[in-house]
């Protein structure tokens, strides 16, 4: 099978890699618009389940995906000057830089070709391909060409938030709230490598414009908010990415879907197809699982077909991106597979996630709570039912559910119902 993966991101590279063990006659090429090394971002989060996960697909990433993260048990909030310790499950973090370094290390050490600095607009631009997989991001030019088609929705969320990185290094996952006279603002913090951190400040639209975040250049605004979380951050500074007009790079977190995901030969990946908020820290890992999805769907595909899909009648048959009837039946079986499985497995995601970025919209109904009590809020952020059940009783019918079995299953039975009568109006 020939691939063209368009995008160098995790997805892309681990799908790439993937296809390869499987078959290693597979000719697939990755395009990459940025050079190599450079990326967006800093550190990406990340928790044991996915790692147990790529041990099974391919072991050898894996090994070199943990040796390179650093790792943390616990959680952390300050709110003012209030500390509160939460004890939780391990989480792990890496430089994205690092990350990918080390997949495209790998998918060459395979055979796969990675193209850097090779920007694809649009699949006449390709080879012929078989499969020709965009997994080119939340903006896929790819996917854009065909919107009406894949049925592409964007929703911003309320608040805006800027992505930095700090020398200062979290041991935990650590969240800080400063209230001001403009409203809350805070930052979520974690450590990637022996002398950095990702913090992502978040606040709403009437504390940014109220603090001049939205009119600072960046250096300005940053220096801001080195004094505002002068205390977590114990002196040190913070990195941004600054614009070419030296402006800071301000964003409202978009939330994107699509009615189908794949289009003739052509098929979506990642946050192509899909995007979570980031207060989950999902994003990477799911971004994985779906490259771990298509490639055991084309598993399947391989299989039946018995790899043999060079002959002249299906490469003429599957490489016409324009016509989805050109497509061999088996490749449109496994693409269906592929997006009926995803789908399924991101519901409860999606709602998580989109409960969680409803708690900090809301921010100001928790953070009447003593410090302990919004630090266990904060932890039950993606509940349906935190938004309807006024805070103080919520906490003390969830510490009651921790004693008593009857009201644990009551708390679990009517959550999914909760959410799914919310959704269905919602759609409604």
């Amino acid at each position: 099978m020939k691939v063209a993966c368009v995008g160098g991101g995790p997805a892309g590279l681990y799908f790439s890699i993937l296809m390869k063990r499987q078959n290693p006659s597979h000719d697939i090429t990755v395009y990459e618009r940025n050079e190599a090394g450079s990326t967006y971002g800093w550190g990406v989060t990340y928790w044991g389940s996915l790692i147990d996960k790529l041990h099974v697909h391919d072991p050898e990433s894996a090994v070199a995906i943990s040796e390179n993260s650093v790792r943390w048990s616990d959680g952390v909030a300050h709110v003012g000057d209030r500390k509160t310790v939460h004890h939780g499950d391990t989480g792990f973090g890496i430089g994205r830089r690092r990350l990918l370094g080390i997949l495209t290390e790998r998918a060459r050490s395979l055979g796969v070709r990675v193209e850097f600095e090779h920007t694809i607009t649009n699949a006449a631009e390709l080879p012929d391909a078989d499969l020709v997989v965009a997994c080119d991001g939340v903006g896929s030019a790819l996917r854009e060409r065909h919107a009406q088609h894949f049925g592409t929705e964007a929703t911003a969320g309320r608040n805006t938030y800027i992505w930095l990185g700090t020398t200062k290094v979290f041991d935990s996952f650590t969240f800080a709230f400063v209230e001001t006279e403009h409203g809350w603002i805070w930052c979520y913090a974690y450590g990637f490598s022996e002398d950095a951190s990702t913090c992502i400040v978040e606040c709403s639209p009437a504390t940014w414009t109220g603090l001049g975040l939205d009119r600072a250049s960046e250096a300005d605004g940053l220096a801001l908010l080195e004094r505002l979380f002068a205390g977590p951050l114990d002196g040190h500074r913070l990195i941004g990415r600054a614009q070419a007009d030296g402006s800071a790079q301000w964003l409202n977190f978009r939330t994107l879907t699509n009615r189908t995901w794949h289009r003739g030969n052509l098929v979506l990946l990642g946050d192509a197809a899909h995007t979570t908020h980031y207060s989950i820290g999902a994003g990477t890992t799911l971004a994985l699982e779906d490259a771990i999805a298509l490639a055991g769907a084309l598993r399947g595909h391989d299989r039946r077909r018995g790899h043999d899909v060079h002959d002249a009648r299906d490469v003429h048959d599957v490489h016409d991106v324009h016509d989805a009837h050109h497509v061999h039946p088996e490749l449109r079986a496994a693409l269906v597979q592929y997006e009926r499985e995803r789908r399924s497995a991101l519901l409860p995601v999606q709602s998580a996630a989109r409960y969680s970025a409803q708690w900090y919209e809301n921010l100001p109904r928790y953070m009447q709570l003593a410090p302990p009590q919004m630090f266990a809020l904060l932890g039950q952020r993606h509940s349906p039912l935190l938004p309807h059940i006024p805070p103080q009783l919520y906490y003390r019918i969830d510490r009651a559910a921790e004693q008593l079995e009857p009201l644990r299953r009551l708390k679990r039975w009517l959550g999914p119902r909760v959410a799914r009568t919310l959704h269905a109006r919602s759609r409604g």
